[in-house]
């Protein structure tokens, strides 16, 4: 995958130096890196504050009768599990941005759960398919895009966007039990 964006990013800057635009390139490069770092110190101190209130950790035990349904094979003492219950508010609320790392802590933690080596857990499977369906109910990126760029309405994509990642959604957890189902009658 780095090799894939790398490669994107050569084209971009070979293409841009052909053109004569590489100013804009980099006028354009200097102001993305501003808007990553301002945007990462900001979710870092709410994330930060979320975590000493509290905050995290008592989403984590309402959403408690969810997590079991949905990743059964998850001890309840683990932290997988108020890493997966991050991970799942901050896409609800289309923060897809803070919820990486929180995915990546829960993949990690729910790695720990098995011994083999190599291979991802049914849990794992469960939480990058519930994560690929995307359930929000605030796109909040497309909001700020559609506003940056002028949208007339910028909020009309909320009923569509909870419509769609509601049905994705669905479907995910439908498959999900499937899954399971087919996996325990063998």
């Amino acid at each position: 995958m780095n090799y894939l964006w790398g490669g994107m990013i050569l084209v971009g800057v070979i293409y841009a130096a052909f053109t004569g635009n590489m100013n804009a390139v980099t006028n354009q490069a200097l102001a993305s890196a501003k808007e990553a770092i301002s945007l990462c110190i900001t979710m870092a101190g709410i994330m930060r504050i979320a975590e000493h209130q509290g905050i995290l950790e008592k989403t984590a035990q309402k959403m408690n009768p969810m997590l079991n349904f949905l990743f059964p094979s998850v001890p309840k003492s683990s932290p997988a599990r108020s890493d997966i219950a991050s991970n799942i508010v901050a896409n609800v609320l289309g923060l897809g941005w803070a919820a990486t790392p929180a995915g990546l802590s829960a993949m990690k933690q729910l790695k720990k759960l098995d011994a083999r080596t190599g291979y991802a857990t049914d849990a794992m499977c469960d939480f990058l398919i519930l994560n690929i369906s995307s359930l929000q109910l605030i796109p909040v990126n497309i909001i700020a895009y559609r506003t940056e760029y002028g949208a007339v309405n910028p909020v009309a994509v909320v009923g569509p966007a909870i419509l769609a990642t509601c049905v994705s959604t669905g479907a995910a957890i439908l498959f999900i039990k499937l899954r399971h189902l087919l996996s325990s009658s063998r």
